[in-house]
């Protein structure tokens, strides 16, 4: 199963050693999954680690080396995730996790995400952290 992780995912892996997020890395190096984020979501992460925790940031950069870093979405593709009522920060993460054909995105954002959360866009289905750590389980 390939997973596609949103900056607010991969930040609290780097914060919290004990996490769900952090939880989807260890299940990664046990080959359960690939995890796969986007230049975008990880230097958002990066950006809100260094405001926030700093030190964390080499967390975050040993992290990054088990993604499979993808390409940046193509400009129409960011058009069709705004137009899924996303702001401009998010919908290049929902087109990037569509672009590389992942089967489930996973993030925080309820606010701006969670009326996607369980359903799918483009072949890619939205969950929570929670949700996305339950479907590896299962």
């Amino acid at each position: 199963m390939r997973l596609f992780l949103d900056a607010n995912v991969l930040f609290s892996a780097a914060h919290s050693a004990d996490g769900r997020a952090r939880a989807l890395f260890t299940l990664a190096r046990l080959k359960r999954c690939d995890l796969l984020s986007s230049p975008h979501a990880i230097e958002e992460a990066r950006r809100n680690l260094q405001l926030k925790y700093p030190n964390e940031t080499t967390e975050l950069d040993e992290l990054v080396s088990d993604l499979v870093v993808t390409s940046e979405a193509k400009p129409e593709n960011i058009a069709w995730a705004a137009a899924q009522s996303l702001p401009s920060e998010d919908a290049p993460i929902l087109a990037a996790a569509v672009e590389a054909k992942v089967d489930i995105l996973v993030t925080g954002d309820r606010k701006h995400f969670g009326s996607m959360y369980g359903k799918f866009q483009r072949g890619v289905k939205v969950v929570s952290p929670a949700q996305g750590l339950a479907e590896l389980l299962e």
